[in-house]
């Protein structure tokens, strides 16, 4: 019994740990872009912080740390 379920287990863990990169990843893209904005001097509110962080677009997050090198103000970022 037990010896069936292993292929199951194995395939669950596999996915977990894709999960645990993907959002790993999120979470590394999101704190690049609040990184740049830091460090050029761009304000960023909590509301702004929070739209930046929560967000789960891989792409999205790449594009904003592209216009977070030039961006005057995190409006920038998201127009």
């Amino acid at each position: 019994m037990l010896a069936r379920l292993q292929p199951l287990r194995q395939g669950a863990l596999r996915r977990g740990k894709r999960e645990g990169k993907r959002e790993g990843k999120k979470e590394g893209e999101a704190d690049a872009i609040l990184l740049v904005l830091e460090a050029r001097g761009v304000d960023v509110s909590d509301a702004e912080r929070e739209r930046i962080t929560s967000c789960t677009d891989l792409k999205q997050l790449k594009r904003w740390i592209i216009r977070a090198v030039t961006a005057e103000k995190t409006g920038d970022l998201f127009g």
